[in-house]
This record gives structure tokens, C-alpha cells and sequence, in this order.
């Protein structure tokens, strides 16, 4: 079972400069909210209560303004600072201390996922004991990212990094489920040519013994990176017609942590304070008003 999470909220988001230069991008928004809230929101709905936020060098401040430790939202949030990036299994290394001898899920900080039945799949997902597994999701450009294969019992055969010849659609979404040994294998990996260790070889040290496995959004599904100005701006607008068409926000995590019973209706006006006169304040009172 996993019950720590980590989020990868640091890089330098130089497909986005120069809106990067001075702010981190996690703390852009993706229409009414920070983009870090659409990733702490998925752990959340999994039921993962103790995270860890990996951010940059000198930004950790900025991110204790709008998410200080979790306590508003029944929660544990911590951080550390990576001083310059070093490839994905570095939260890991990073974050050795926080997994201690759990299970950890991994979320990048520009992912965004929706779906229908989302919570329930990511309730699947946490139950894991044993090896790995990731979300896999299918794409119309798969040489832009990672892609795999999969057998008839969904574990996967192979995996590539943006391979030059398509030979699967089905993309390595920014959302990763590790046993424990999740640490030592990343401690033991080497560098690749950009000086980084590579998320795709600690999948295939996993693959390699059998135990990585497969999830899937389903149709109706969407996951969308954001690491692009073209892209960060398609998932506002889909966000904002969602919440416009059906009057629900998309991660709300006051709304995530209530129903999840983690904080109470007393906790949700102290949020309203919080945020001041505005949208999302006032979709909150809508949860006062409740009997």
C-alpha cells in the first residue's frame, strides 16, 4: 500500500521563459488556480496524506504562501530544495529520508489528469505492494515521449525514451507507483549523456525482473503536460470549460479534503479568509451552505 507521495515541482521551465525567469512554474495558473494544485489534487484523491514537494533553489518561499504544511487541508505537506535539476529518480535520493521504508507515488508538477473515473483508478493504483507501475496513456505523437508496450496481463514488455519509430501509442504519463526499492535502484543509476538519470531506465530495472505494470485513464480520460506555453494554455482553456459548463471546479483541494473527511466546514470558512473575495471563495461557501 502507498502512503507517501512526492511531487516534482522543480526545473527551469525554459520552454516557458521568460514567464520562468522569475516565477516558478508550478505557481503559474492554469485558469483559476496554481498549476501545483492540479498534482497535489491527484495525490489527495488517492488518499495520500503525507507528501513531500521537491522545489528549486531559493523558491521554496513562494510555494509556503499558498501551500505552508497542509494543516488547512488535513494534510502533511514538507519540502526540500534541489539545487539544480538531475533527472526524475533524483526526488528519490532527494526524498530518501521522507520515504523512509514506505511505498511512494511520484507526480510531476506540469502533469494534469482528468477523468471520469479517475478516483477510483488511482485507488487501484495505491494498493500496490510490490514492484512498480505506471499510467499509460495513448498519444498521436508518441516519438515526443516516453512509449511502451504491454502484454495481455498488462505488464510491460518494453519501453523507450521518444523513439525515433513509433511502435506503440501508448505514452508514460508524468504519474509513477514504486515499492521501496525504489531508492536503491535509483542511487545505482548512471548518468545518461545529458548528465541526468533517466526515469525510463529505473522503469526498466523493474521491467527487467517482471514487475512493472500498467494502468490506464480509459477513454475519456485526459492527461496533458504542461511543459509548453502552447500546451499549458490548452489545459487552462480545458479547465475552464469543464468548470464553466458543469459548475464544479477541478482541484478544489478544500472540497477533495472535506470529502475525504480530513478537514471540516469550520476549516473551509478559515479557507475562504484565506483566499479573500473571489471565485473560488465563493464556490467554497456552497459547501457551508450544506446541511
Amino acid at each position: 500500500m502507498i502512503n507517501k507521495g512526492i511531487i516534482l515541482a522543480g526545473g527551469t521551465g525554459t520552454r516557458m521563459s521568460p514567464l520562468t525567469k522569475a516565477v516558478n512554474k508550478q505557481l503559474l495558473p492554469i485558469y483559476d488556480k496554481p498549476l501545483i494544485y492540479y498534482p497535489l489534487s491527484i495525490l489527495m484523491l488517492s488518499g495520500i496524506k503525507d507528501i513531500l514537494i521537491i522545489v528549486n533553489k531559493g523558491q521554496l518561499s513562494q510555494f509556503k504562501k499558498i501551500l505552508p504544511n497542509g494543516n488547512n487541508l488535513g494534510i502533511k505537506i514538507t519540502y526540500v530544495e534541489q539545487k539544480y535539476p538531475k533527472g526524475l529518480p533524483d526526488a528519490f535520493i532527494l526524498g530518501k529520508k521522507f520515504v523512509g521504508k514506505s511505498n511512494v507515488a511520484l507526480i510531476l508538477g506540469d502533469n494534469f489528469f482528468y477523468g471520469q473515473s479517475l478516483t477510483k483508478k488511482l485507488k487501484e493504483c495505491v494498493r500496490l505492494n510490490k514492484g512498480a507501475s505506471v499510467i499509460l496513456h495513448p498519444v498521436s505523437n508518441p516519438s515526443s515521449y516516453g512509449v511502451a508496450t504491454i502484454n495481455k496481463k498488462n505488464k510491460i514488455t518494453k519501453i523507450i525514451e521518444k523513439p525515433k519509430k513509433s511502435f506503440s501509442n501508448l505514452a508514460v504519463t508524468g504519474l509513477y507507483f514504486f515499492d521501496n526499492d525504489v531508492i536503491k535502484y535509483s542511487e545505482n543509476l548512471k548518468p545518461s549523456k545529458r548528465k541526468e538519470i533517466e526515469i525510463v531506465d529505473l522503469l526498466n530495472k523493474y521491467r527487467k525482473k517482471n514487475k512493472l505494470s500498467a494502468h490506464f485513464l480509459g477513454r475519456g480520460g485526459a492527461w496533458l503536460d504542461t511543459g509548453s506555453i502552447k500546451d499549458f494554455y490548452s489545459t487552462s482553456a480545458f479547465v475552464s470549460t469543464l468548470e464553466k459548463r458543469q459548475g464544479l471546479k477541478i482541484a478544489c483541494l478544500e472540497e477533495i479534503a472535506l470529502n475525504n473527511k480530513w478537514i471540516n466546514k469550520y476549516n473551509i470558512m478559515n479557507a475562504m479568509k484565506f483566499y479573500g473575495k473571489c471565485s473560488y471563495s465563493q464556490y467554497l461557501s456552497t459547501f457551508i451552505r450544506r446541511k
